[in-house]
């Protein structure tokens, strides 16, 4: 028998913008992970900087798509290898329920 799959599933809660210019300055987003049996999820928010002077076209806030706000985040956070991260950090809390290590109670009851 394989062991089960996870799949993560990231998502924004709410983003904090700047209203003169529409510009998102903070992320908040959840990441759930799913087995099929065990889930576990986490929440963060991650600041973003502003864009450069120059070079660079602000995207209107009503054309912001969550896709386009969990890259920013993800990017925020430092990339591939801090998702990677985050997401290793989920699958070890769903290893620990699947096959745990620690117990608690009496032997009598």
């Amino acid at each position: 028998m394989s062991d089960p799959v996870t799949t993560f599933t990231w998502s924004i809660n709410t983003l904090e913008r700047h209203t003169s210019s529409g510009i998102i300055y903070n992320v908040h987003y959840n990441i759930s992970a799913n087995d099929g049996t065990y889930q576990e999820g986490a929440y963060g928010s991650v600041g973003l900087l502003p864009p450069p002077e120059e070079g660079y076209t602000v995207v209107s806030y009503d054309d912001l798509t969550e896709e386009l706000c969990l890259q920013w985040a993800k990017q925020a956070l430092g990339g591939d290898e801090k998702v990677t991260e985050i997401q290793n950090a989920l699958q070890a809390r769903i290893d620990e329920k699947r096959t745990p290590t620690r117990a608690q109670g009496k032997p009598w009851e």
